[in-house]
Order: C-alpha cells, then structure tokens, then sequence
C-alpha cells in the first residue's frame, strides 16, 4: 500500500514553482518522499519506478494533494537504452527540460560475499551506480547548456563504514559519492549542482518488517531512532533549491549521527 509522507509548506527561498524533477525509485519509501516534497514545493515531478499501480497511486496523491505529477515505469536494472529511454520520456513529460534529477532508485541485496548470486550483484551494480551515471549522461548537458541544475544521489551512511555480509552494496554507494565528487567537477563550471544525501538506518515500508532492528541500529545514535524517508526528502528540496547555490560535490549525512557518533 502506498503510504503519504509527511510534507510541510516550504520556507521562503526553498520553493521550486516553475522548476521541473525527475525522481527514479519514487514509488514508495525514500523516493516516494521526495517526489511529494518536490511537488509540494512547487516543482512538477516525473514519478518514476519499477511497480505501474505504485507509481500511479503516487502520482494520484501527488495531484490531490494539489501538486503537479506524471508517471514513468521503467526497470532501471534493464537494458541501458530503457535507462536513456526514461530521460527522453521525463524531458518530454515535463515540457522539454528536466531542471532537477534525483537518482534514488537501488537495491540492497546481502550476505556472504562468496554466496552472492550474479543476478545479485548485476543488479547492484546496473541499477545503483549504471543507472544514475547514464541519467546524468543523458540530462546534464542539456542543464549545462541552459547554465542551470541540480542532480542529488541518494548514498547511504554504510559508504564509508565496514559492515560485515554486506559488502558490495555499500560499494556501490562509495561509488555513488565519488561520482558526486566527479561530475561536480565536470558540471559544475556550467551551473550545474551536484551533491549527495546519505541517508542512515531509515524506516520504510519496504523494511516494516526490521522495525526491531532498525530501533536496535539507531538506540546508540544522537537521534536515537530511524530515520524517516520525510527526512531525506527535505534534505534534497533544500540542496535543489536556491538555498543551497554554493554547496557542489558535498556529502549530507542525514542519519541521525550513526556515521559520525558512538555514545555507547
């Protein structure tokens, strides 16, 4: 069932009337979050994910909710050109340009790393770090031509933590960081903004049934408990936004201080 997170009215200098976003993974959870805060803030957003009744139930709450949203199903773990295919619809969805991309869309797949299947770790790979870099590839130049727009990767707090069983996920957010770092660089220069949110232990429907876990992963933390995926989408509406017109290639921890901290 898809679930309406929290939004709040955003704070002046945070609104994005007139700006459009293509959000990937935005049928539930995180991505679902940000697609609602995106569109709260004024900003049209192409909903895209894997599930058509979940990404269209979004879309329909985003429109109730007086927000302006179209749907994009696509596998993200597919063929490349169905990843170049998903630019080409949202740009059009959106009237011919995408000002803002948020690749949130991955998979965690884990365990022993000799028992690690290979359709397990294609999918790591294709949809957590080829996805977004063919995303960029297909729609920052257009932002760089027009000298403006901004693209935040979702990472995660496991980047630059070792956790045993779990290996090559949080690889491929390392990776996701460096590319950050990388195309900041290379976009940047042209107007192009781009950052990364590294989300912590985070509650999603997806994971409702680890709620014990998650409490136990976060009891030591700052916080104190989970993170909730409204979180993570503030944090994207605020580095989208002309607030935050100097912050290029940056990492924003928002995960309640698990990375940085140990109280007990």
């Amino acid at each position: 069932m898809t679930t309406n997170p929290t939004t709040t009215t955003p704070v002046p200098g945070t609104t994005l009337a007139g700006r459009t976003a293509l959000v990937t993974g935005a049928s539930s959870g995180i991505g679902e979050a940000i697609a609602h805060e995106l569109a709260a803030a004024g900003a049209a957003v192409v909903v895209a994910g894997r599930d058509a009744t979940r990404t269209e139930a979004v879309v329909t709450a985003i429109r109730a909710a007086g927000g302006t949203a179209e749907a994009a199903v696509v596998d993200l773990a597919g063929d490349p050109d169905d990843v170049r295919a998903l630019a080409a619809r949202a740009t059009s969805l959106l009237g011919g340009r995408v000002d803002v991309l948020v690749n949130n869309a991955g998979v965690y797949p884990g365990g022993p790393t000799a028992s690690l299947s290979d359709a397990d770790m294609h999918a790591l790979w294709a949809t957590n770090v080829r996805a977004p870099h063919l995303l960029v590839g297909a729609l920052a130049p257009a932002m760089a031509e027009r000298g403006a727009g901004a693209v935040v990767n979702i990472g995660s707090w496991m980047a630059r933590v070792g956790v045993p069983f779990m290996a090559l996920y949080p690889a491929t957010k390392a990776a996701v960081e460096q590319l950050t770092r990388a195309w900041a660089a290379e976009f940047g220069p042209a107007g192009v903004r781009v950052n990364t949110v590294s989300p912590g232990a985070t509650a999603t429907p997806g994971n409702a049934d680890s709620a014990d876990v998650l409490a136990a992963m976060t009891a030591g933390t700052p916080a104190g408990v989970p993170v909730r995926p409204v979180d993570i989408a503030r944090a994207v509406r605020w580095l989208v936004s002309d607030d935050a017109a100097f912050v290029h290639g940056a990492t924003l921890d928002v995960d309640g201080g698990i990375a940085a901290t140990r109280l007990r």
